[in-house]
């Protein structure tokens, strides 16, 4: 590392030739400062490096220990609850097949039946020794076993006996743990049938295929797992004498537990005490038709010995650690202060004035770098008196672009305040004008039938035939000009409903919807509706819909409402072209769609008259349209323009060649913008 000053510079210039008092001969005023810093960033940068590795050290210590200790219980219960489960199973597969032998009532020919049945039950199920049928009134009628006689008809009354009362009561009895011979355990399992004349089947199942799952949980080298009845007798272990001896486990705390609180309490008791008194962690499971419950230990001498040697490594990394950073403190220090000093001489300098002034510094790290940024600061500082003023009109211009975007936004803003109290006030004045004019429509239809009666009251009046025929000219004019009342008054309320409509908020809410079937449902509608207003309307209607087109996400009542409204236009187009076309003409319309990606086309297309040029420029303003009175209202279009649009953020565009065809192309998203999931104004 070094430091050079240019030799021209007046701070070069005016360097003392002698130290200042209190300063040796052949020192500098930086050396006192030197070693103040030394020994400063020695001990701040071991301090810090030995607190980091300590706080780090404690943190992953106790969060290892944590996780370690939650990952043993974890694999404990899952153990527990696998060898629950697989027991449970075991049982449950007994109790199935029993069933099967419950089905028939007891009548004179059953016997023989039965008997096979429980034949065929004890070769299919050899955990299952022997079976007994009981009919309704607790009698014996029937025992098929392994280890004994078969007996039909003995008679024994077990009318009283728990395994028929409460095989009755609750359709299956799990009765206690015996041991035959004193050397393997059983359990009775009754079953009732579902029909009340169908009896009890008991059988005596043998449950060595538990000690066999209890003796095959390997829980590391020396844990192990067990089984507990619920009135904490000892039912399967892997030492069986213990089984044998009839072993009371409710002494211990994790088995009190378990009986009293359930899994939940058991969580929080992980480490107890087992038989022999030593320290264990221990998890459980229940087995649930049973009441029994399913233990695994693993002593913690053993559980932990990964963890403790886990921490004797960390302990052994922490103080090489500290030692490195005692050594590194050292060494950086060192490489640190020396071009400190270099920074802090040519930092006075700047700041004095002198922006011609370098700072020259050789160490290939962020200090080479910060001296670097010193030198660029003073050729910017040098720059920044040359080209100050002109930039700070440059940042005048922008905060005046910015103030003008500003009142831009505001102008858009207030403009969209105003267009929805637009459509409020729009909708407030429909409701209003909607009563009168339903006064002047039915009003009008009342006159037109009295104006009738009048007619006929008038037939029978003596008039001479001019005055007849004067009073005939009249009643006709006026007949005739309540007709163009009713005529226009139903093309008002039309036109008042669908401001209505137009000025409504979006109704529904977007979802995932198929816009094939929405296509295909809207063309059924729309040409059952022109069939009922044209009975002769006829029209070929083509399908072209893109099996990948799938779902959208769309309002699916308002999408619905755009494909009926120019579905039902390019109905009346074809219609009004066959009015005066020749006999070859056939209408046709045409809907299709088409995947994009990310978006999807619809197009709606017919042979129909064609859209004029001016018209097609106007063809989207509110309550414009070329149909005839009463005929159409102009907002259909309009409202269409809006849903796309505004509420689904598509685009819609028309081809047209007048004449000769008319295409709609609708374009949306599959997926709606984030802004327009509340719906807009449609």
């Amino acid at each position: 590392m070094s430091l050079s000053l240019h030799p021209d510079t007046p701070q070069a210039r005016t360097l003392p030739s002698a130290a200042p008092d209190g300063v040796a001969s052949g020192t500098t005023p930086g050396q006192g400062i030197r070693s103040r810093l030394f020994t400063k960033y020695v001990a701040l940068f071991v301090a810090v490096v030995a607190i980091a590795l300590l706080a780090n050290g404690l943190f992953e210590v106790f969060f290892y220990y944590r996780e370690h200790k939650a990952a043993l219980i974890r694999v404990q219960h899952e153990q527990a609850e696998a060898a629950a489960a697989k027991i449970g199973q075991f049982v449950k597969e007994i109790e199935s097949q029993l069933g099967w032998t419950t089905q028939l009532p007891w009548s004179a020919g059953s016997i023989e039946q039965r008997r096979f049945d429980g034949l065929r039950l004890l070769r299919q199920v050899p955990a299952v020794t022997e079976l007994a049928q009981v009919d309704a009134t607790g009698r014996e009628r029937l025992r098929v076993s392994r280890l004994a006689m078969d007996a039909i008809d003995s008679g024994i009354d077990l009318s009283d006996d728990p395994k028929f009362t409460e095989a009755v009561a609750h359709k299956v009895f799990y009765g206690p743990v015996y041991f035959r011979r004193e050397s393997e355990p059983y359990m009775t399992l009754a079953q009732a049938g579902s029909r009340k004349d169908a009896g009890v089947s008991i059988a005596e199942v043998n449950l060595k295929l538990i000690w066999d799952v209890v003796s095959q949980i390997k829980v590391g080298e020396h844990g192990h797992a067990y089984v507990v009845g619920p009135e904490g007798r000892l039912i399967a272990h892997p030492d069986i004498s213990l089984v044998l001896r009839n072993t009371d486990m409710s002494g211990l705390t994790q088995v009190r537990a378990a009986l009293a609180g359930g899994s939940a309490t058991l969580d929080a008791l992980s480490e107890a005490r087992n038989l022999q008194g030593q320290k264990v962690l221990t998890a459980s499971a229940p087995i649930a038709p049973l009441h029994w419950t399913m233990f695994v230990e693993l002593p913690v001498e053993e559980a932990y010995a990964a963890l403790y040697a886990a921490l004797e490594r960390l302990a052994f990394v922490l103080l090489a650690a500290s030692i490195f950073a005692v050594l590194a403190g050292i060494f950086l220090a060192r490489r640190m202060v020396g071009p400190i000093q270099a920074l802090r001489s040519g930092a006075e300098r700047i700041g004095s004035g002198d922006f011609s002034q370098r700072i020259s510094i050789r160490t290939g790290d962020e200090l080479e770098g910060l001296a670097d940024q010193f030198n660029h600061m003073g050729e910017r500082l040098q720059e920044s008196y040359a080209d100050l003023e002109n930039k700070v009109e440059q940042r005048t211009a922008e905060l005046r672009q910015s103030l003008n975007d500003l009142r831009t936004a505001q102008d858009r803003l207030i403009q969209t305040e105003k267009l929805a109290s637009l459509g409020q006030l729009t909708a407030g004045i429909a409701h209003e004008i909607k009563n009168p004019l339903n006064f002047v429509n039915n009003f009008s239809a009342v006159s037109t039938e009295l104006i009738d009666e009048l007619n006929e009251a008038l037939q029978g009046a003596s008039l001479d035939g001019e005055t007849k025929e004067e009073v005939e000219e009249l009643t006709g004019m006026l007949k005739s000009n309540l007709e163009k009342v009713v005529q226009h008054g139903k093309r008002a309320d039309s036109i008042v409903r669908n401001m209505l409509l137009h000025s409504r908020e979006g109704s529904g809410e977007h979802r995932p919807s198929d816009i094939n079937a929405i296509l295909e449902e809207s063309l059924n509608l729309a040409y059952h509706g022109a069939r009922v207003e044209r009975p002769g309307f006829n029209v070929t209607i083509e399908r072209g819909f893109d099996p990948a087109a799938g779902m959208v996400d769309v309002y699916p009542q308002e999408i619905t409402r755009v494909f009926l409204n120019l579905i039902s236009n390019g109905f009346y187009a074809t219609a009004k072209r066959k009015e005066t076309a020749a006999d070859a003409f056939e209408p046709t319309l045409r809907a299709a769609t088409k995947t994009l990606g990310d978006k999807l086309e619809i197009r709606i297309r017919d042979n129909g008259t064609g859209i004029p040029s001016e018209v097609r420029e106007k063809m989207f303003n509110p309550f414009f349209t070329t149909k005839p009175a009463g005929e159409g209202t102009g907002l259909g279009l309009s409202m269409s323009h809006d849903i796309v649009v505004n509420q689904h953020g598509g685009t819609i565009d028309v081809n047209t060649e007048p004449g000769v065809f008319t295409e709609f192309i609708i374009t949306l998203p599959r997926m709606m913008a984030a802004g327009d999931t509340s719906g807009g104004k449609t």
